[in-house]
């Protein structure tokens, strides 16, 4: 993004330089211990607890919340990390109001369920910070296996190949490891460098080396990976941007939202980032309301949100459309864009509304323009490089419910994968199980 031309509405320093800090701070601070004692109580330690089920990693989440009542979180950290090696990050990311939390027992009755997240966030982050790692490597199988991509679901599997004696290597096209956890979230959800720091925690396993800037289909090929090793694991993400169907997108101001979420998440002085007086986000996920309320914290005057369907419709939880409201963000539903409008430069972006009947889109007509020297688009991501040989279902590669693809000794998971939602927890349980699966068929023979 810093690489645009500046536009005239676009500057950085739009906030005194002391708001920075206050306004990308931990969106939900940390339980202290009397805190935790006080949420673990309210636990009824269901039987067949819907908690557990609703959670894709499904975490004994009785369990480790007993635990923490007892006064050894290390143990509860343990419980949790043994489903979800990534369990820190999952309980600052993770959507737990649609998933353990809409289900708990206390929700349904009070219309307040237990924290869930918070207290796994409580339990993690305490192992974590006295430097331990609670697991061992097996004895060495003399395997190795090749994991394309450092997102969630290839930290998970290499973890867990690692644990059952493999050596992995893990390639990632960027600079850094972390994927979407690094990269694509917002920072006030995980700040601190608490994505890299998880990630040096998980490496203290052993057995694991990383080699990035090696893009696959340019620096590596998936025919001398599997000739290279016993088994390679795809969890490359999905690093094309749907394109926007729309006059005017090539002027300047219009950019990725994902981009921006990038460029926010490595800037170590948040008033360097040029932000418009007036944005405006295109797209109904999780990635636009980062994108809408992250603009926002950096001081943007008018920030709209803009999806062509319904609330009800939108991919982003309740939750975080509240969120950005309360931010100041306004959300207008059911307009598609049109076109941008500036003279080589976006100022205003033009909508028109649409109505939706028996699940189609159709436009009325009916118009409206917003003022807008800044437009990120956040209209879903694609998937780009795919190797040859490699069956595809609905853009993404085709697995089966243990990761495996369509060639042999080559599974996928994440966000690159068929599968479940785009979720982070959804990923490290899709890495978890197909290293379970590499495991057991590398020990057939």
């Amino acid at each position: 993004m810093s690489n645009t031309p500046m536009t005239p509405g676009i500057a950085p320093g739009r906030l005194p330089e002391t708001s920075y800090a206050d306004h990308f701070s931990d969106l939900h601070p940390p339980l202290d211990h009397h805190e935790a004692l006080v949420a673990a109580d309210r636990c009824y330690f269901c039987h067949d607890a819907p908690c557990m089920t609703a959670c894709p990693t499904s975490i004994d989440i009785p369990l480790f919340i007993r635990q923490i009542m007892t006064g050894t979180p290390e143990a509860a950290a343990k419980t949790i990390f043994d489903q979800n090696i990534l369990g820190g990050m999952c309980a600052r990311v993770c959507p737990t109001e649609t998933l353990c939390e809409e289900v708990c027992v206390r929700e349904v009755a009070e219309g307040k369920p237990v924290e869930i997240g918070r207290l796994q966030r409580y339990a993690t982050d305490t192992l974590i910070a006295d430097g331990t790692h609670p697991y061992t490597r097996a004895a060495s199988t003399g395997k190795k296996i090749a994991v394309v991509g450092a997102g969630p679901a290839g930290l998970s599997a290499a973890h867990r190949l690692a644990m059952l004696g493999h050596d992995v290597v893990i390639f990632d096209a960027r600079a850094k490891t972390g994927g979407l956890n690094e990269y694509g979230i917002a920072s006030y959800k995980a700040p601190g460098g608490y994505a890299q720091s998880e990630i040096d925690w998980l490496m203290k396993i052993g057995g694991i080396t990383v080699e990035t800037g090696k893009m696959l289909g340019k620096d590596l090929t998936l025919d001398a990976l599997k000739a290279d090793y016993d088994a390679v694991f795809l969890s490359i993400g999905l690093a094309g941007v749907n394109a926007l169907r729309a006059d005017g997108v090539e002027k300047e101001g219009v950019v990725d939202a994902v981009d921006f979420i990038a460029e926010l998440r490595q800037t170590e002085d948040l008033s360097t980032l040029p932000i418009g007086r007036n944005v405006v986000v295109i797209g109904g996920g999780m990635t636009a309301v980062d994108a809408a309320v992250q603009a926002k914290l950096l001081g943007a005057q008018n920030v709209s949100m803009v999806y062509r369907r319904s609330r009800a419709r939108m991919s982003a939880s309740d939750y975080e459309q509240d969120l950005a409201a309360s931010k100041g963000v306004q959300i207008f539903y059911n307009a598609a864009p049109v076109g941008v409008f500036g003279e080589g430069a976006a100022q205003e972006i033009e909508f028109e509304y649409t109505v939706e009947e028996n699940g189609r889109l159709t436009n009325t007509g009916e118009t409206f323009r917003l003022p807008a020297d800044q437009v990120f688009k956040a209209i879903g991501q694609s998937l780009e490089g795919v190797p040859e040989g490699l069956t595809l279902e609905g853009g993404k590669i085709a697995v089966d419910a243990v990761g495996r693809t369509s060639l042999e000794g080559v599974w996928a998971g994440g966000d690159c994968a068929t599968g479940g939602e785009d979720l982070t927890v959804t990923a490290v349980a899709e890495g978890r199980d197909a290293a379970e699966d590499i495991h057991a068929k590398l020990m057939e023979s």
